[in-house]
């Protein structure tokens, strides 16, 4: 049986959503906006019977057992944790920090029993699962290589907001570059153990956003990653990000092994083995039949399209609301995914201060919120 949905959000991925979570079957009871008038007017579009800028409200709703979170950064832990506490099931965009990803973490150990996945739909896109089964049939033989570049215009929300601050979990590296990074270790089987980075922000004021306020999210960004194995036998994986195109996207993954590579570009997929003379087409565009998002590029779209039917199969093969199968879901991304993508991103940020090449080591146990008062308090002898 299909539970009922609480959607929290009022964006781009919210608005897209609901309708392919009723296309599949879902019914969606309850929407959770920042403002009353923002969920009211969402509502009424998508035709949603409940509404409230209350989180609560929408996680006590006794016809609520699946919730979507879809909301800025800073605000994810906090409703994610609420919410497996409670007794719901949980997809959800990611953390703000490495400390909310392993809050999540620990609520997600607690509550084994209920479905928590981090919602990067990329990894269900048909030409990244096609991919990730042909790396694993040894199509490109040994793997030595990554190449990522995504291109496109700004990210940043037509007025001041969470968009624009670093802090927050705004910027191409926190918003893009996650995805990517969960989708590299989903792909090659192996987590990054040393990173490089390269954060700029080119455009910190313009036209909406002047004065004393200035833009401090990441609109370029490049960085390398050595994965799995130490030493020579690392997969050298290299990520371009660059948001200052307008009227562009391109999104290109390849991977480069032994005896050939794999493409994907955009939503196709292709492939070419040495010695062969061209590139052959695996995996063809199907075509996009939903609702247009002109701020949601074809490869999300159809990730989440495609992660929607996932989840209806795996609850539809349950009488009861809050039971699921963990098959059809079984490559989503983890609480724990989400924790090493996090730190991933963190380790990035710190190697654009130092310059260097930073270690990626994933918290294993919550920092003391007191460490640095103490470490402070030490080196003054107070």
């Amino acid at each position: 049986m299909l539970p009922g949905v609480g959607v929290f959000g009022t964006g781009s991925t919210a608005r897209v959503l609901v309708p392919l979570l009723k296309a599949e079957g879902f019914e969606v009871h309850a929407l959770c906006g920042q403002s009353e008038e923002e969920a009211c007017c969402l509502a009424k579009e998508l035709s949603i019977p409940f509404h409230t800028s209350r989180s609560d409200d929408v996680l006590l709703h006794q016809d609520v057992d699946l919730v979507c979170i879809y909301i800025p950064p800073s605000m994810t832990r906090q409703i994610a944790v609420k919410a497996l506490g409670i007794g719901k099931n949980v997809v959800c965009e990611k953390a703000a920090t490495a400390v909310d990803a392993f809050k999540m973490v620990t609520a997600a150990r607690y509550y084994p029993q209920l479905l928590s996945i981090m919602g990067n739909t990329l990894r269900f896109l048909p030409a990244f699962v096609a991919m990730r089964q042909l790396l694993v049939e040894g199509y490109v033989g040994e793997l030595q290589v990554c190449d990522v570049r995504v291109y496109g215009p700004s990210l940043l929300d037509q007025s001041y907001g969470w968009t624009c601050e670093e802090l927050m979990g705004g910027g191409g590296l926190h918003t893009v570059g996650s995805a990517i990074i969960d989708l590299l270790s989903y792909l090659t089987g192996a987590r990054a153990h040393r990173v490089h980075g390269l954060l700029r922000t080119f455009v910190q004021q313009n036209g909406l956003i002047r004065g004393i306020r200035r833009v401090t999210s990441d609109d370029f960004c490049f960085f390398q990653m050595l994965m799995g194995e130490t030493g020579s036998r690392s997969v050298c994986c290299t990520v371009t990000l660059n948001f200052n195109m307008p009227g562009t996207f391109v999104h290109e993954v390849m991977v480069v092994g032994s005896s050939g590579r794999l493409i994907a570009r955009g939503t196709e997929l292709y492939g070419q083995r040495n010695g062969s003379k061209s590139e052959e087409l695996l995996i063809g565009d199907s075509g996009w039949v939903g609702p247009e998002v002109k701020e949601m590029p074809l490869p999300l779209l159809q990730g989440l399209s495609s992660m929607v039917k996932a989840l209806r199969q795996s609850f539809q093969a349950h009488e009861e609301r809050r039971c699921w199968a963990q098959g059809p879901v079984a490559t989503a991304p983890t609480f724990e995914d989400g924790l090493y993508v996090q730190t991933v991103v963190e380790a990035v940020k710190r190697s654009s201060c130092s310059g260097e090449w930073e270690c990626v080591e994933i918290m294993s146990h919550e920092p003391d919120p007191n460490q640095n008062l103490c470490e402070a308090l030490q080196r003054n002898k107070i």
